[in-house]
């Protein structure tokens, strides 16, 4: 037995902030991975954008916070997170989208998003070599940006480790333990951790640890497809969202970006849900997001694509994440259902919990923060900006 003031499930996008956040806090945290290092479960597939722009409050201002931690990394910590500037572009070629966007402006622009809509010439301008036919214009938000997970989780650990954190990897969490209805450690497959605290940031495997205490969590994975090209010269500094539905039928949006080293990194969100675990590659991606992005910007036509991989996302039913306090088990607390924006999300989350759990409220206004809650009815509405 070994006793802390907080465990920690999970070491990846989620989990690590938390972790670091809360030694930050002068807690000592253990962090308990099933992987053989940190960030090598789902925080590896991310494509690493990071982005404000969302149509909830919650989410906006979660974010704002990561892009406070992500692009001062350097200047907090030392190393490098990889931190790019450029901001998020959402290029309009129909009157239904424009619509979609233009109406979430005064909502984002209350919550502290720098954002607006710009024309058709200032979207040639932002994202050079853009098919001009019918392009309407678009919204653009520079502030947001992208940055290198891989590289984010190495400086993460470190940082937490040099805090204090102990971490614990290659043990699988079987239970959460309680003692008189509270949150008390964790049983893993190697050993046994005391806490009165004990954060899930297990992503898509959370179900699996709520049942130990009798709990549904309502977290389903699906799996999403990515791909990185081969680097070629810095062309493009936002990150593209197409909100469009794909000619062929398999996705519904898609998205792109350049990364540090110039290669362009590409994601889309499949039409059909592919719920499960299983993260091989499928034959339809490649033709599918090639064409898409050749007609987006033709330029594009002679990329080489370097490699392709597949990704889970932990879905929630409303499209919302999870975070916060469990009013069923005190001392447990809840950072999953992260719907695919875990990587964006994790500094905001981890900082804001940790506030919670040490502090009694979060950093944004409370009742933002509640819009996230275990307890809330989750078919009360649907993320409208994915």
């Amino acid at each position: 037995m070994s006793a802390c003031d907080a465990i920690v499930i999970g070491a990846g996008s989620v989990g690590l902030p938390a972790a670091m956040f809360l030694a930050k806090e002068k807690l000592k945290v253990l962090v308990v991975e099933s992987h053989a290092s940190c960030g090598q479960g789902e925080n590896k597939a991310a494509i690493g954008g990071v982005r404000a722009t969302h149509s909830n409050p919650a989410k906006i201002k979660l974010c704002l916070e990561s892009l406070r931690v992500f692009s001062s990394w350097a200047d907090t910590y030392g190393g490098s997170v990889g931190w790019k500037t450029g901001g998020y572009c959402f290029p309009v070629f129909r009157e239904a989208e424009e619509n979609v966007l233009k109406s979430f402006l005064p909502i984002q622009k209350e919550f502290g998003l720098n954002i607006d809509w710009v024309d058709a010439e200032a979207i040639k301008e932002i994202i050079p070599g853009v098919n001009e036919d019918g392009l309407l214009g678009g919204t653009y938000s520079p502030e947001d940006g992208q940055v290198s997970p891989l590289k984010a989780a190495y400086e993460m650990h470190r940082v937490a480790e040099s805090l204090g954190c102990d971490f614990k990897f290659g043990e699988k969490v079987q239970a959460i333990t309680t003692d008189k209805q509270r949150a008390s450690g964790v049983i893993t497959d190697k050993g046994s951790y005391v806490a009165p605290i004990v954060v899930i940031a297990a992503g898509a495997y959370a179900n699996e640890l709520g049942k130990s205490l009798g709990l549904e969590i309502p977290v389903v994975p699906d799996s999403h497809e990515a791909g990185i090209s081969a680097p070629i010269q810095q062309f493009l500094r936002p990150l593209v969202v197409d909100l469009r539905p794909g000619p062929d039928g398999r996705s519904s949006n898609f998205y792109f970006g350049q990364d540090e080293h110039g290669a362009l990194i590409f994601c889309y969100t499949p039409s059909k849900l592919f719920v499960g675990t299983d993260h091989r590659c499928t034959s339809e991606f490649a033709p599918s997001i090639a064409q898409r992005l050749i007609d987006l910007i033709p330029r594009l036509r002679n990329l080489l694509v370097r490699r392709l991989w597949r990704g889970l996302y932990p879905m929630t039913p409303d499209g919302f994440p999870i975070v916060g306090a469990v009013e069923q088990v005190p001392g447990l607390y809840l950072a999953v259902g992260m719907c695919g924006h875990g990587f964006m999300l994790g500094p905001g989350v981890g900082a804001n919990l940790a506030s919670l759990i040490v502090h009694g409220k979060p950093l944004i206004d409370p009742d933002v923060f509640n819009s996230l809650s275990f307890s809330r009815g989750f078919y009360a509405g649907k993320e409208a900006l994915k």
